[in-house]
């Protein structure tokens, strides 16, 4: 028994549809009736009576059942009344007699409305609130998933509540969708409901006075009540399944069921019904208006509304509740029932009882891309509840990345640690410590400028983000210090831009393989046949993620991956298959991206470099190894100790310049002089000619020669 009812909702839709084939008689026909409209009316009340719509999640589907559930029973009643003179059981003979009421003429009018109101308003409304609330959903999903992002990383949610509020979003999202699409049989059953009422008259016409020889008045009189009566056994439960529909899809904002709704937001507006009350005792000054009418409803306003006016003087609760829309325990038991089961799954359990499953243990080995720990001092300045920005200026700085470098940056998890000192924070990659800083969030960081005009009391200490000489200032000293020429940075500023630039600087470690692919799919949907052709049998993931891993390691932007795709696939179809150097592959790319890497270090037409002499260029050159893995660098010590003296003086020129420091080398040297370099000088930009455009002016501010001491040493 239990079986059969599992499968009670296809044994019933398989009975809808032998409702098509197979005749029933006109008893059975009453029954499926009476059937319709109970589930009609069932289906408005729920949607009456739900807080929010995905209590209710089936309700496209069962709009499916119930309208193909109407059209059998149309197509019961229409070949019963053609097939036995009009007759098609004693509820659609009621129907018609109640509402013809012995005027044919009156009656269909009355009919006509009843379909028309039905057709233009209700399932046309319910129809273009489904369309708008469908795409509005859709479009505020990845504003919600961010909303979700910053919650858990701000650590207001843990990653179960997550879980589930993403659970929700994406079934809003699947409800509404459904629900566009449902609204389409709505109407559709509307226009049918006109086409069966046609046939029904004209059908029935055409047979009773062809075939059976009857007059036009006694067919008309016959065939008329059968087709109002089987048209309103049809529209009524159709005008509820429409009513539902508009309901369910406007309970967006309501907080309760309907009649709380209604109520308390009604019963929280007194001024509102007495003004009515007012106005509607103003009209009995035109002649011809229902006095006694209008002053009982009058008073009756006016004595509402003041009645509850002096409510909610005595209650403010109640006030609020009317305001809002909600409150009181009927509004908070939704929340109350969700806190509850968050707070049962979330129940705290012996270390042991935990670890006894064993994919528990499995999430001790996660590791977080990127993580933000911060001392007590400091939480103010993330939590949102107390004025804390630091999560909206993280949302700005991924969107801008994305912007500038075509990559975007993973969720970072912000938490607390007892393990810290009150003003320290550090800064983790993949569970590891890659860079620590110290803030006093009630004082301004002043910068020191080379040769200020004044020294400004304050605490010394050193700029996070780029090592420069600092104090920790008083508030009130602000302006003071800008005009001695310092530079006063907010303790938050001075925190995200320590965070943006260790962000950046480790940026080709936090594009995984799955980010690759994701960027690939991106990009398909601009040039799908470039993708299709290049992925995955030319060009393996591996190896682009290889190559775009070197390329924001120096800060190339990969925003362009149309381009980058195409010189890869150029450059494979000149060397050959199998692709062995990749160095060669990313040099052809940073040549092909040459107005993008000018345009980061160019100002106002020109660039500032350090240059190579060719004599050192060349012993550089004699110097390549070929290894394992290609070639490298061998360059004795005495040399290598002479280069890194040399870059170390001449990086000083740009110290007074907001250009990064650049060094130009050909293109054969610059990725071996690159690796060599980055090792003491990370943030040292390695150019070769090839990468810079011709309408750019190079200007040479220093140079690296090969000395006597280099001599000696090659």
């Amino acid at each position: 028994m239990k079986r059969i009812l599992s499968y009670s909702v296809v044994l019933f839709v398989l009975t809808v549809i032998l409702l098509l084939i197979i005749p029933l008689p006109a008893a059975l026909v009453d029954v499926a009736i009476i059937i319709n409209m109970s589930l009609s009316m069932m289906i408005l009340v729920t949607t009456m009576t739900i807080r929010e719509p995905l209590e209710f999640s089936i309700f496209p589907s069962l709009l499916l059942i119930t309208t193909l559930f109407r059209l059998g029973i149309n197509v019961s009643t229409t070949r019963n009344i053609l097939s036995n003179s009009g007759s098609s059981g004693q509820i659609i003979k009621a129907f018609g007699d109640f509402v013809l009421q012995g005027n044919v003429v009156v009656g269909m009018i009355i009919y006509m409305i009843i379909v028309l109101m039905q057709f233009i308003v209700i399932t046309k409304g319910a129809e273009r609130v489904s369309e708008v609330a469908a795409r509005f959903t859709l479009d505020a999903m990845p504003g919600k998933q961010m909303a979700i992002d910053a919650d858990l990383n701000s650590g207001l949610i843990n990653e179960q509540q997550a879980k589930i509020r993403r659970e929700k979003i994406q079934r809003e999202a699947d409800f509404y969708g459904s629900m566009d699409g449902a609204t389409k049989i709505v109407k559709g059953d509307s226009v049918m409901s006109l086409i069966t009422t046609a046939i029904n008259l004209i059908g029935g016409s055409i047979i009773g006075i062809v075939q059976s020889g009857q007059d036009i008045g006694t067919v008309l009189n016959t065939y008329s009540i059968a087709t109002v009566g089987d048209g309103l056994v049809g529209q009524i439960p159709s005008l509820l399944i429409s009513t539902a529909t508009g309901m369910i899809v406007t309970r967006a904002v309501s907080e309760g069921s309907l009649n709380e709704d209604v109520s308390k937001q009604f019963m929280g507006q007194p001024t509102a019904i007495m003004i009515s009350g007012i106005v509607i005792a103003v009209l009995t000054v035109i002649p011809g208006m229902p006095v006694i009418q209008l002053l009982i409803i009058s008073v009756g306003l006016i004595g509402g509304g003041y009645y509850l006016s002096r409510r909610l003087q005595a209650e403010p609760g109640l006030a609020a509740a009317g305001a809002f829309g909600g409150g009181g325990e009927a509004s908070m038991a939704p929340e109350a029932q969700e806190e509850e089961a968050q707070e049962e799954a979330a129940r705290p359990v012996s270390e042991e009882e935990y670890f006894k499953d064993v994919n528990n243990v499995y999430t001790l080995l996660s590791v977080e891309a990127i993580e933000m720990e911060f001392g007590y001092s400091l939480i103010p300045l993330v939590d949102e509840t107390v004025g804390g920005r630091l999560i909206n200026r993280i949302i700005i700085f991924r969107r801008q990345y994305a912007q500038d470098m075509g990559f975007v940056i993973p969720s970072i998890r912000l938490r607390d640690s007892s393990g810290l000192n009150t003003n320290q924070y550090c800064i983790k990659i993949k569970g590891e410590e890659v860079a620590k800083g110290e803030i006093l969030v009630d004082y301004y960081l002043a910068l020191e400028p080379e040769n200020p005009e004044k020294e400004i009391d304050g605490i010394e200490t050193i700029e996070p983000a780029y090592g420069i000489p600092s104090r920790w200032i008083r508030p009130e000293d602000r302006e003071l210090a800008e005009i001695y020429g310092y530079t006063v940075i907010d303790p938050l500023s001075v925190l995200v831009t320590h965070l943006s630039e260790v962000v950046k600087q480790h940026a080709h470690e936090l594009i995984t393989r799955q980010e690759v692919i994701h960027l690939v799919e991106n990009i398909k949907k601009t040039s799908p046949e470039l993708v299709e052709e290049a992925f995955p049998n030319v060009v393996s993931y591996g190896l682009f993620q290889k190559i775009l891993t070197s390329l924001l390691k120096e800060g190339v932007p990969i925003k362009d991956l149309e381009t980058i795709i195409e010189t890869i696939m150029e450059t494979i179809s000149d060397t050959g298959l199998p692709v062995k150097d990749v160095d060669s592959m990313i040099e052809n790319i940073r040549a092909a991206l040459k107005r993008t890497i000018t345009r980061m270090y160019c100002e106002d037409g020109s660039m500032k470099v350090i240059t190579m002499d060719a004599e050192l260029e060349r012993t550089m050159v004699g110097c390549l190894s070929k290894g394992e893995r290609g070639y490298y660098l061998a360059l004795s010590p005495d040399v290598l100790q002479s280069l890194v003296n040399q870059v170390t003086v001449q990086l000083k020129k740009f110290s007074g310049l907001s250009q990064s420091p650049v060094i130009l080398t050909s293109q054969v040297m610059r990725v071996h002089f690159y690796r060599l370099i980055d090792q003491f000088y990370p943030n040292v930009r390695v150019l070769s000619f090839n990468e810079i455009s011709n309408n750019v002016q190079i200007q040479s501010i220093g140079s690296l020669t090969l000395d006597n001491t280099g001599r000696k040493g090659a």
